[in-house]
């Protein structure tokens, strides 16, 4: 029982030798341990004895609190400091009108997009649905950048006396990019004018982070180097060198994906030297010795040490160094283009080595070994590796030669959204074609389309069949067709 060190002491008497006798009675039970006869508390008003000992024990229970909370003393109080005047307008009365449908139940997983498209476009939500919101973001992170611009001033007025919303004041306000931003905003503010200073002028960018760099926080050095990977040149590299040192573990490692990134890097060259004592070939098969030892300059450079349960150590090592190796190195080192490394015999160890290629292929973001790996083990981030132009030819492409399995829809979420026609026509096309063979597994396809094609596309959707799933997909591309007009 909590008691305040207000409550006057006329208030406890008899009431903390009463509930320790009631917890010690729940503790081992009532009949091992029999309810004290003698009144610890005043009769219980008529119509509330107890038909059970437990009962009797709990009424009890309930009765002392009560007696102790009635002796509680009035503490001062202030009169709260009223919210600021908001300065960004707020949305539309029919998109905050639709936010609620959404928070309702009708189309939730539209959620984040609803709250992206209002954010960016600098808006504020009705402060009404204010605490709704505060809730979903303690248990989903995802939406929060958003709702630091959302929440406007009564937001953040909020946060300050709710500590289970005190997240809001981390993140981005509306006036994020401004340039007392650096010196004077919230987390979210620097890491925005950060990054808007990277877009416009890079290096100005690295020497802000530099010139602060010992003074941040490990967890903002971390968030800032992301800001880098935007227009990643040359002259960063002294700087990421630099940070591969860091005590922050999540520092070294965002460090060394920069430099994987980089070309010509020296990390890549080190990378590059490790790779060749481990790759070779021979007899047109790829023999493989993975490193016998984790030493500190793999440390440095990136390589865990320790791997995940279930994996050895060696296999870990390989496909770390694999990973980190520049992949222009392969077809020098091994004699062959990425589409026949690929399909080449690889000697004991080819499932680590194809995976760190995959991971390669992902850091680098080189098109030509997405497109093999992609041809030979089709994947959402090899998807993702390609131009953007492309992502949709050969996401239709894929979706035309495959059943309607999980990895397709796992494909097609690497595509980037908003899907144009071509993409939009193939998924439809499916959908059409399974609702006739498979109605019961459309589900997350007719989802997803949904939610991925443009939804100024609607109308293709509507006039290609009155198929229900076609239909169904017709609809929520009209819901997002309007909700977007309605934040404009």
């Amino acid at each position: 029982m909590n008691v305040s060190p207000n409550t006057p002491a006329t208030a406890l008497l008899g009431v903390s030798s009463g509930w320790e006798d009631l917890v010690s009675t729940a503790l081992v039970g009532t009949e091992r341990r029999p309810l004290s006869t003698g009144p610890v508390i005043p009769a219980a008003p008529a119509g509330l004895v107890a038909s059970t000992a437990e009962a009797e024990l709990l009424e009890r229970a309930a009765l002392l609190t009560v007696r102790a909370r009635a002796g509680l003393r009035l503490r001062a109080g202030r009169p709260l400091d009223a919210a600021p005047e908001e300065e960004q307008p707020e949305v539309s009365r029919a998109a905050c009108d639709r936010l609620a449908r959404i928070l309702g139940g009708e189309r939730p997983r539209l959620l984040t997009e609803w709250l992206e498209t209002a954010a960016a476009r600098g808006h504020r939500i009705s402060p009404h649905l204010l605490p709704e919101l505060l809730d979903r973001a303690i248990g989903d992170r995802s939406i929060r950048p958003h709702l630091g611009v959302l929440a406007g001033g009564r937001g953040r007025w909020l946060a300050g006396l709710n500590p289970s919303w005190g997240f809001l004041l981390e993140e981005v306000t509306p006036v994020g990019a401004a340039a007392q931003a650096w010196e004077l905003g919230t987390p979210g503010d620097r890491r925005a004018h950060l990054g808007a200073l990277r877009a416009a002028d890079p290096a100005a960018a690295r020497h802000l982070l530099e010139a602060t760099w010992e003074k941040e926080t490990p967890e903002d050095r971390a968030v800032f180097l992301e800001v880098l990977a935007d227009r990643l040149s040359p002259g960063d590299e002294p700087f990421l060198e630099r940070a591969l040192d860091d005590r922050r573990r999540e520092v070294r490692r965002q460090a060394a994906d920069l430099l994987t990134r980089l070309p010509g890097s020296r990390l890549g060259q080190r990378m590059a030297e490790r790779a060749s004592r481990c790759l070779t070939v021979e007899d047109g098969r790829i023999q493989v010795v993975p490193p016998s030892v984790c030493d500190a300059a793999m440390e440095r450079d990136g390589i865990r040490a320790k791997p995940p349960r279930g994996t050895g150590e060696r296999s870990w090592w390989l496909q770390q160094v694999v990973s980190r190796a520049p992949l222009e190195t392969w077809a020098g080192l091994l004699g062959h283009p990425p589409r026949e490394l690929i399909r080449m015999k690889i000697v004991d160890w080819g499932r680590e080595v194809v995976a760190g290629w995959v991971r390669a292929t992902v850091l680098q973001g080189d098109p030509d070994w997405a497109r093999a790996l992609f041809a030979w083990d089709p994947l959402a981030d090899l998807l993702a590796a390609l131009p953007r132009a492309e992502q949709e030819s050969v996401a239709a492409d894929f979706v035309r030669r495959h059943g309607l399995d999980g990895q397709l829809i796992m494909v097609l979420g690497g595509a980037a959204a908003p899907w144009g026609p071509a993409l939009a026509e193939a998924v439809l096309e499916k959908i059409l074609q399974v609702s006739g063979t498979q109605p019961w597994n459309l589900g997350e396809l007719t989802r997803l389309a949904g939610e991925r094609v443009d939804p100024a596309l609607y109308g293709m959707a509507e006039r290609l069949s009155l198929e229900p799933p076609i239909q169904e997909v017709a609809a929520l591309l009209r819901f997002r067709d309007d909700m977007l007009k309605e934040l404009q």
